[in-house]
Formats: structure tokens, sequence, C-alpha cells
């Protein structure tokens, strides 16, 4: 067995971005309730660590630069080398594989069934795991716990720790988070306008959250500033940890495809996240308590628990462009047209939907 209890090393290796970080916390849970006293650490670009911050099923976490040169990585592997019993690539790609097979006296990792490279991975690895198109992403982690013969825990960790509580409303509230990372994710500004006007006409105080970048809070304010509801602005004040916090006491959420939108769902907040032209059946929220693949390509709206994908189902969807213009400023058509009843709709049964 490449694992050998309580002594045992473990290394698992994501180096993708805040989302997908969150997403592995189900495969790091899944081994820490099978090696209960092994060390389990984390390897992850720097600035994504806090994806993991008071996660206690984590040992140590180590990083490497967002876009690591030779020497660093090489360096990274000779340092670490052969030092886990076991090191764990969550993806396909060159550097990961590499490092799993420096780092782990036994290397498992995944690999795409058509991906450049499958020959000598499939070789190298001690054991290759194939990655499944028509399996989401935690799933696909899991094949690999599975390949270690452990029982799967499909349950997101989000980051813990001291929230600052004063800065969030004594009332009911609903978060709202407009802006993602890259433009052609976006929905209409009038969209928000509204659901921030009805969501306060119900009685909830609205909180707006984001990044904390001029660009960004420039966008923000040409969103908020003319909804014509007060809005509590906490857009570049929090932290991981205080997200997370703010989310778990919320009675609605609402984002675009986005790293805030998994830690909704991973926090047991009702999530409404709102797709274009990505699909969800490859990396949507995660909804804690589901035991497979929960979305499928396209739909209108989709109920997982207290999880809702919503999309406007155009002919072309999911297209997996970068927007109708194929660039990250892009604009998509299947959001600038996603109307704001269905929005609504979708938060209605959330809001009213019983945890898994």
């Amino acid at each position: 067995m490449p694992v050998n209890g309580d002594r045992s090393t473990i290394l698992v290796i994501t180096l993708r971005r805040l989302g997908d970080v969150l997403l592995t916390t189900a495969l790091v849970a899944t081994l820490r309730r099978a090696y209960p006293q092994a060390r389990i650490d984390v390897l992850v670009f720097a600035g994504t660590q806090g994806m993991l911050a008071g996660n206690c099923d984590v040992s140590n976490v180590l990083t490497l630069s967002l876009k690591p040169g030779l020497r660093e990585l090489f360096r990274t592997g000779r340092t670490l080398g052969q030092r886990y019993d076991v090191a764990i690539s969550t993806q396909s790609g060159d550097r990961p594989t590499g490092l799993a097979l420096a780092m782990g006296r036994h290397s498992i990792g995944l690999v795409g069934r058509k991906a450049a490279g499958r020959w000598w991975k499939s070789r190298l690895l001690s054991q290759s795991v194939e990655e499944l198109a028509s399996e989401h992403r935690v799933i696909n982690l899991a094949r690999l716990s599975d390949a270690l013969g452990v029982p799967r825990h499909l349950t997101l960790a989000a980051p813990q720790g001291a929230a600052p509580a004063h800065l969030f409303p004594d009332q009911p509230y609903a978060v709202l988070h407009a802006n993602p990372m890259y433009a052609y994710r976006r929905w209409h500004r009038q969209g928000w306008q509204g659901l921030a006007r009805i969501l306060s006409a119900r009685g909830l105080t609205i909180v707006a959250t984001g990044g904390p970048g001029a660009d960004e809070r420039a966008y923000l304010d040409s969103v908020w500033n003319e909804a014509g509801v007060p809005i509590m602005r906490l857009d570049g004040r929090l932290d991981f940890i205080a997200n997370a916090a703010l989310l778990a006491k919320a009675s609605i959420y609402v984002g675009p495809d986005t790293s805030m939108s998994h830690l909704a769902a991973a926090a047991g907040c009702p999530t409404v996240a709102l797709y274009g032209p990505a699909s969800p059946h490859d990396i949507g929220p995660w909804p804690n308590g589901a035991d497979a693949t929960p979305w499928v390509p396209s739909g209108t709206i989709q109920i997982h628990g207290r999880v809702a994908v919503v999309q406007k189902p155009l002919y072309c969807l999911p297209c997996q462009r970068t927007g109708c213009d194929n660039h990250y400023l892009s604009r998509s058509r299947c959001l600038d047209e996603l109307p704001l009843s269905q929005v609504i709709a979708a938060i209605d049964r959330v809001m009213t939907a019983e945890r898994c």
C-alpha cells in the first residue's frame, strides 16, 4: 500500500484558480477521513491559499508563483523530491504531473483521454486516472481517492477563522456579487439593479461584494450607484474567511460563474449562480450533499438542494468560448438576454428548499 497509516505523508497538487482550489477540499477531506493522522500538504499557486484558511484537513500549504519558470519548478521538485509517500496531481497538465512524479515515491494523477503527453504520463505515474468529460470536477477528483481504495467524502470545506462580524448587517440580507473576473461572464446592469430593488422591497438588506481593484470598483460603482436602493458595499474589504462567514449567514446569494459562487455553495448559503458560455456540468457550484454530477450542460433553471444554476438556453449554449467574440472583454448574448424574472424564480425556489 502506498499510504502507511499514521506515518504517511501525502501531497495534493492543485495549480489552478480559486474555485478549483475550493473544489479540491472534498478530495482532501476524503484523504483526511481515511488517514486521520497522516500529514496532508497541499501545493497551490500563490494567492489562492486563502481558500484553505482554517481547513483542519490540511497540515501545510505550499505555494508556487502564478507563472513559475523552469528554475522555480526544478528547485521545488529538487527540494521536495521524493519527500512524500504519495503525491497526487489533480490536473492532467505537464507541470502538476511532473511535480507529482518528482515529489512522491508513489504518484497518482489525472490523465486526459486525448491530451498531449498521455502516453508518458500513463507510463510514468504509479497510478493514472482518466479524466472523464462526462463528470463534474469534484467527481473526477474523487476518482483519485478511488485509486487509493478509500471511501469518497463529497463535501467542500469553506475557509474558517475569525471574521469581522461588525461589518455584517444585523438584519436578514442578500449578498450580490456582480463582477466576475472576466467581462464575458457578466450579467447586465439592469438585471442587478432590478434584483436589488426587488430583494430590498422584500425586506432584505443588499450587500455587494467584489474585489479590491480600481477597475472593479469603478464597474461596481456603475452598477450600484444607479440601483435606487441602499447598498452596503463590502467590495474590497473582506478576505476569504470573512466572505465565507458573510455567506454562511446570508438569506440568499446571487452571482456569476466565479469563485464566489463556489464559496457560497460551500458555505451552505442558498445560492443562485448565473452561467453563460461555460458548462455548469463540468465545474458548476458544488451542492454539499450531492453524490453525483449535479448539472447538465444547458438548462433554464436547475436546482440541487439549495443551489440553483440559471441559464438562457440559446441554441449555442454552452459554447465554452470566452463570449460571443471569443475574448475576455467580450459580451455574451446568453447573459445579456437572461431575464430578471428567471433569476427571481430561481431565488424563490432555493430560498424555500431544504438542505440536502
